[in-house]
């Protein structure tokens, strides 16, 4: 699975290691991410999801059900 947020759709994104004398090589920022269970009182079940920090905080913010519905709109989730 890649590293990508089902909530907000984050990934790592890419950048340059810069050493003392400016030389550049590639480097990825990974994304904070990490296996969360949610529980859905709507279907009487856990759920699993794979979420960022700022996906959690949406989650807090606007609810799961929102969270849900909306990345699934946005085709970050295919099925639950």
């Amino acid at each position: 699975m890649s590293k990508i947020c089902q909530i907000t759709g984050k990934k790592a994104s890419v950048g340059n290691n810069v050493s003392h004398s400016n030389a550049k090589t590639k480097r990825t920022f990974d994304i904070n991410l990490f296996y969360k269970r949610f529980y859905l009182p709507e279907e009487d079940r856990w759920i699993r999801l794979r979420v960022s920090a700022n996906g959690l905080r949406t989650i807090n913010k606007i609810g799961l059900a929102v969270a849900i519905k909306r990345a699934q709109k946005e085709g970050l989730i295919s099925e639950i």
